[in-house]
C-alpha cells in the first residue's frame, strides 16, 4: 500500500531553517569522526542515561565506534541507527549462539523468559538510577520486547531518503541534548573550469554542529521522524506510531533544556583533545626531523660495524707475514750446511721482523684504547712551545745518522691549544719519525707552527721522496702503505691514521700536499683552548 506519510527532509536544512544563523563548515571525515568519539565518550564518562539517534557510514572503523559505546556504557541508553540497507555486523565479540528471528520493523527477538523495553541493555541493569527508571517509564507504551546483544536497534529507510547523503548523531537527555551532523556534497569540480583527467574528484563534508535543543526539537520531530515513516511504506500505524509516540513523549519529559555544566564539560573534553592532539604531533614532528640524523646514525653505526670487521681482517693478514718470515728464517737457521753470512742475515731478518710486530701491536693497542676511551680524556692546554723542542731533540741523533738536518720554529706567544698532552706528543712523534724516514741523505726537515684564526696550524715540511697522487687519498686509512717505498723503509700502516684520529678527537684536523720526489708537507691544525 502506498505510503500516505509526508516526503522527509534533510537534517542539516531544517536546523538552518530553524537558526539561519547556524555556521556550516567543510570538514574531512576523519574530522567528523573525532567529533562523533567524542560525544560517544562524553555520554560514556558523564554516564548519562540518553536516547541516541545515529547515521554512519558502513565501514567497520565507524560502525566500531557504536560497538564501543555500547561495551563501555555504564548508563542505560536506547540507540537506534538508522540505516538504507539491512543492518551490518558490527564488531563485536562473535557469538557461539545461533541467530534469532528479528521483527523487520523493531529488530528485536522474542524470549521465553523475560521481555525488555526497547534498546535496554541487560548486562546494564545494576547501573539502573532514578533517572534511568524516568527515562524508560517512556516506553511504557510500546510493546514488550528484546534486542540482540549489541543493543541497537535499526531502522530502516527509504533508497530514496533525503538522509542517504547524511551522517549525524543525535542525542537527548535529560540535562543534555546535541546534534553533530556531516552532509555528503555532490560531486565538487575543482577550480578553473573543466576537471582534467588528472584531477581528484572530491566529495567534501559539511559539517554542523548544534547544542540548541529548541533546534534540535524540530530536526527530531520533522526529519527522523518523516525519514522512518517513509522507509516503512508496508508498515501499519499500529506498528509505527508507539514508537513515534514514545519519542514525542521523550522530548516532552526532558522539556528541551540544558545544563550548562554539562555543556562545560564537553567544551572541556574537546580542549583537552586538542591539547593531546597538538602534543601528538608536536611529537611525530620531532621525530620526522629527527628521522634524518637518525637514518644517518644507523648508517654511521652500520660503517663502523663494517669498519670494525675489515680491521680486524686487515689486523690478522698483517700478523701472519712476519709470522711467516720468522718461521721462514728459524726454519732456514737449522739448515747444517748454513754459512755465517746467510746466518747473520736471516738474524737481522728475525730482529726486523719482530720489531715490526711489535709496532703492529703497539699501534693496535693504541686505537683500541684510543676508540675505547677518548670519551674519558681531560682536553687540557698546552703550549706548542713546551712539547715540539723536547721531541724534536729526542729525534736529533736519528736525523745526524741519515745526513738529515732537522728544525723547528715555534713562538713561544701562540695561544695554548686544546687537546691532551699524550696525544698532542704522539701526534708530533708520529709526522716527525715519518718525515725523517723517507727524507734521503741531505735534506731537510720543518716543523713551524702559527696561529690561524681559533686554530692553531703546525706545517712538517720535508723534502723527500713524496708521495704519488693517487695515494693521498688513502694514506691515512689503517694499514695502508704507500706503494713504490722499499719494505725495510714502510712502517705498519697505523701512524697516520692514529694522528687523524687523534686529531679527530680533540676538534683539530689534518691535511697533506705531495709530489713524487719534490717531499711532502702535513699541516695539522688544533683549536686554541678556550676556558
Amino acid at each position: 500500500m502506498p505510503s500516505t506519510h509526508p516526503p522527509d527532509q534533510s537534517l542539516y536544512e531544517l536546523a538552518i531553517a530553524t537558526d539561519p544563523s547556524l555556521q556550516l563548515l567543510q570538514l574531512s571525515p576523519t574530522t567528523f569522526k573525532s567529533m562523533v568519539s567524542l560525544l560517544f565518550d562524553f555520554l560514556i564518562e558523564q554516564s548519562l542515561p540518553a536516547t541516541i539517534w545515529v547515521k554512519l557510514p558502513r565501514g567497520e572503523v565507524w560502525q566500531a565506534e557504536i560497538a564501543r559505546f555500547c561495551e563501555q556504557s555504564s548508563a542505560p541508553y536506547s540507540l537506534y541507527s538508522l540505516q538504507t540497507e539491512p543492518k551490518p555486523e558490527l564488531p563485536l565479540a562473535a557469538s557461539s549462539q545461533p541467530p534469532l528471528p528479528v521483527n523487520p520493523l523493531y529488530q528485536t527477538v522474542p524470549t521465553a523468559d523475560i521481555t525488555l523495553p526497547v534498546a535496554w541493555n541487560p548486562s546494564r541493569r545494576a547501573a539502573n538510577t532514578e533517572a534511568a527508571d524516568e527515562l524508560f517509564d517512556d516506553f511504557a507504551d510500546l510493546p514488550s520486547t528484546t534486542i540482540d546483544r549489541s543493543g541497537v536497534q535499526t531502522l530502516p529507510l527509504s533508497a530514496d531518503s533525503q538522509l542517504k547523503r547524511e551522517y549525524f548523531v543525535l542525542v537527548v537527555s535529560a540535562k543534555f541534548q546535541g546534534l553533530i551532523s556531516a552532509y555528503r556534497s555532490r560531486l565538487l569540480q575543482p577550480e578553473g573550469g573543466q576537471p582534467s583527467e588528472s584531477s581528484e574528484r572530491i566529495h567534501p563534508l559539511l559539517g554542523l554542529c548544534c547544542l540548541d535543543p529548541t533546534i534540535l526539537q524540530p530536526v527530531l520531530e520533522t526529519g527522523i521522524h518523516a525519514a522512518i515513516c517513509s522507509g516503512q511504506p508496508d508498515a501499519s500505524s499500529a506498528e509505527l506510531q508507539p514508537l513515534l509516540i514514545s519519542w514525542q513523549s521523550l522530548m516532552q519529559t526532558y522539556e528541551m533544556s540544558a545544563d550548562p555544566v554539562l555543556l562545560g564539560r564537553l567544551l572541556a573534553m574537546q580542549m583537552q583533545r586538542q591539547e593531546d592532539l597538538w602534543r601528538s604531533s608536536m611529537a611525530q614532528r620531532r621525530l620526522a626531523e629527527a628521522m634524518p640524523q637518525l637514518q644517518q646514525e644507523n648508517t654511521d653505526l652500520l660503517n663502523d660495524l663494517q669498519g670494525k670487521d675489515e680491521f680486524i681482517k686487515n689486523i690478522g693478514l698483517e700478523l701472519r707475514t712476519p709470522l711467516s718470515t720468522m718461521k721462514t728464517a728459524l726454519s732456514l737457521l737449522n739448515s747444517p750446511s748454513i754459512k755465517p753470512p746467510q746466518r747473520q742475515r736471516y738474524m737481522e731478518m728475525l730482529s726486523q721482523e719482530c720489531d715490526r710486530q711489535g709496532l703492529l701491536i703497539s699501534g693496535v693497542l693504541d686505537l683500541v684504547q684510543l676508540e675505547s676511551g677518548a670519551d674519558l680524556v681531560q682536553m687540557e692546554p698546552l703550549r706548542l712551545s713546551e712539547i715540539v723542542p723536547g721531541v724534536v731533540s729526542t729525534y736529533q741523533p736519528l736525523a745526524q745518522e741519515k745526513g738529515v738536518m732537522l728544525a723547528y720554529v715555534v713562538p713561544e706567544d701562540l695561544p695554548p691549544v686544546s687537546c691532551a698532552t699524550a696525544w698532542l706528543r704522539q701526534i708530533v712523534i708520529n709526522l716527525l719519525h715519518n718525515s725523517i724516514k723517507f727524507t734521503p741523505k741531505g735534506g731537510q726537515v720543518w716543523v713551524r707552527a702559527k696561529q690561524q684564526g681559533d686554530l692553531v696550524q703546525m706545517e712538517f715540511r720535508d723534502s723527500g721522496i713524496g708521495i704519488a697522487s693517487a695515494d693521498l687519498p688513502r694514506i691515512f686509512n689503517r694499514f695502508y702503505r704507500v706503494r713504490g717505498i722499499p719494505e725495510d723503509a714502510n712502517g705498519v700502516g697505523l701512524g697516520l691514521a692514529i694522528v687523524r684520529q687523534l686529531l679527530l678527537r680533540s676538534g683539530g684536523s689534518i691535511g697533506v700536499r705531495s709530489k713524487p720526489g719534490e717531499g711532502s708537507v702535513f699541516t695539522v691544525q688544533i683549536p686554541i683552548y678556550q676556558q
